[in-house]
């Protein structure tokens, strides 16, 4: 196959700001991973300022947003400062483009233009875009709202493309509406709860705009949505490592937003797993599917946050307890995530083999799963070089699916070790047709079908197999493959699941997913040009053309909480 002929050369070339040429590209070992750059001394490449939030530890992550051509497995050099250089060079055009080799796919500037016709405007600012902009549907539902974890590729896109005020209005807003009061069939929410979406009414006699929110009261089976919270974190520190721009997350607003999203997250109670306890439907998978528990998706992005907000909380009265909470959370959920969510070939025959009804602290079956439980499909989909974060830990269950951007989150925030990083890209290689095949990429394999469909799902005919979160096709999810292959070092297999996309996206109309084992067809149900689809395919195409943007959305492997866990046994093959 074609990804895998090229995986031991790849030629890279961009140019620094004052035009010169840089060649980025070192021949080095198939396996160098990140967690190797220590070896290079990178500091001294940096001619731009650092991130300096007031802290007593040190911003670890920082090194790996000062780096800027990816290189062969995971190595890099020539890394341009903290924030992308790039302003922008032309009304539709990233500026990216001028500073490198590749020339633009024809659909870029018709992706562009799609994506500025989904902006929405407050009092005369962009706030953010609408979810579709899709003239052909009858039934406008909420698409035409701006949602929080919607709008992170739109604001990864113009972070990119040198627009930064439409994501500092985003932020702030939003912030505006977490302090709200929230009720839901007179029940107060949390106060740190985010919304899912809010829309702007425009009222052109009084020349007046007002803001609609939606905190979970509108949705369909009214879930409030835990994510929203995590992707705020996560886009204010894009923001700040995009721009240099430490002022919004050292506002006292935006301090105070953070600790309030996360006394909702580190409260303390009954459960005695480090992860977060949540719903069906309260992350992307919006409706019943059988993620209740502890879903990777949000485990995962729950993580992230975590790391984000260490990394910008002040060290003052009031963020100094926030921070002890999250170190000590950090460490014992990165301990659980990585010893009982993690399957492998050697994982899984030692599930296979697992006793039950085992009591005291020396249990192997900690949470005395039934090895008939384990679903038949697993044994074949399983290779022997890879592996993944499974769906869901709890007792007595586990849920072995593969969600896409629980795995990609992990890579990107370090929750995954390295070794785990490259078995995830080396699962997604061996199992290319069943997780990429003909438009990438599935959220969930596999689907669920027949009787247990009709539990699991209750019937959702949104939900039959193969279509919608039960096995479809998600363009926006392009953004994320591109950002886990480029911090792993396969960048290939960025660029051929972006060659497949180009093929059809635009012709298609930009939908919002598609159907199919294969996802060869068009969503029965999806919207046309979803916004998260354009500007997914946008982020993932400047990314791969221009690897530094990477650094605003990847965190580094935190040296403090390095696990002691045996190598991968897809190491060992």
């Amino acid at each position: 196959m074609f990804w895998l002929t090229i995986r031991s050369g790849f030629t890279f070339q961009t140019k620094k700001m004052d035009g010169t040429k840089v060649m980025g590209l070192r021949n080095v070992s198939s396996i160098c991973s990140l967690s190797e750059m220590d070896d290079h001394d990178l500091s001294r490449l940096l001619d731009k300022p650092r991130l300096n939030i007031e802290r007593q530890r040190s911003f670890d992550e920082r090194s790996l947003s000062e780096l800027p051509v990816i290189l062969t497995r995971g190595s890099y050099d020539n890394y341009e400062g903290m924030h992308s250089p790039c302003g922008r060079s032309g009304i539709d055009t990233p500026a990216s483009w001028d500073r490198n080799s590749f020339d633009p796919h024809p659909i870029v500037a018709e992706a562009w233009e799609a994506l500025r016709r989904t902006l929405v405007y407050f009092r005369g600012q962009p706030v953010g875009t609408i979810a579709a902009y899709d003239h052909a549907s009858e039934e406008v539902l909420n698409y035409d709202q701006v949602f929080v974890r919607d709008f992170v590729p739109s604001a990864l896109a113009f972070l990119m493309n040198g627009e930064p005020e439409i994501v500092k209005n985003f932020l702030l807003k939003t912030l505006q509406l977490q302090g709200w009061e929230k009720k839901v069939d007179r029940f107060k929410l949390g106060e740190g709860a985010m919304p899912a979406s809010f829309k702007v009414l425009h009222d052109p006699v009084r020349k007046l705009d007002t803001i609609i929110a939606d905190f979970g009261e509108s949705a369909i089976g009214r879930v409030a949505p835990v994510d929203s919270g995590f992707w705020w974190i996560i886009l204010l520190r894009a923001y700040t490592k995009s721009t240099g721009d430490l002022s919004l997350a050292e506002r006292p607003e935006c301090q105070k937003g953070m600790r309030l999203i996360l006394t909702l997250c580190l409260a303390e109670g009954f459960d005695t797993f480090p992860t977060l306890l949540c719903a069906d439907g309260c992350s992307m998978i919006d409706r019943r599917m059988d993620v209740y528990g502890y879903p990777i998706e949000i485990q995962a992005l729950f993580y992230m946050a975590l790391r984000c907000a260490l990394s910008m909380l002040k060290q003052d009265a009031e963020g100094k307890d926030c921070i002890e909470r999250i170190e000590k959370r950090l460490h014992a959920l990165s301990y659980h995530m990585r010893s009982y969510f993690w399957l492998d070939f050697q994982q899984l025959n030692d599930i296979y083999r697992y006793k039950t009804e085992e009591y005291s602290h020396t249990a192997v079956n900690k949470f005395n799963v039934i090895p008939d439980s384990i679903p038949d499909w697993i044994f074949d989909f399983m290779p022997t070089r890879g592996g993944y974060f499974i769906g869901n830990v709890s007792p007595a269950r586990m849920d072995f699916r593969w969600f896409c951007l629980g795995n990609c989150i992990a890579i990107l925030s370090s929750l995954a070790t390295p070794e785990q990083s490259v078995a995830i890209m080396d699962l997604i290689e061996a199992r290319w047709d069943e997780l990429v095949g003909e438009m990438p990429l599935k959220i969930a394999y596999p689907a669920i079908e027949k009787h247990e469909w009709r539990i699991v799902t209750g019937c959702d005919p949104k939900n039959t197999r193969w279509s919608y979160h039960n096995g479809g096709s998600w363009p926006v999810l392009l953004w994320l493959l591109t950002a886990a292959c480029i911090k792993t070092g396969r960048p290939q297999i960025a660029r051929q699941a972006i060659d497949l996309a180009e093929t059809r996206l635009l012709k298609d109309g930009w939908p919002e997913y598609y159907d199919g084992k294969l996802g060869r067809f068009i969503g029965k149900q999806a919207r046309k040009y979803q916004t998260w689809s354009i500007a997914g395919y946008l982020v993932a195409k400047m990314m791969l053309e221009d690897p530094s943007h990477l650094g605003m959305i990847a965190l580094e492997e935190d040296k403090q909480r390095k696990p002691m866990i045996k190598r991968s046994s897809s190491w060992n093959c």
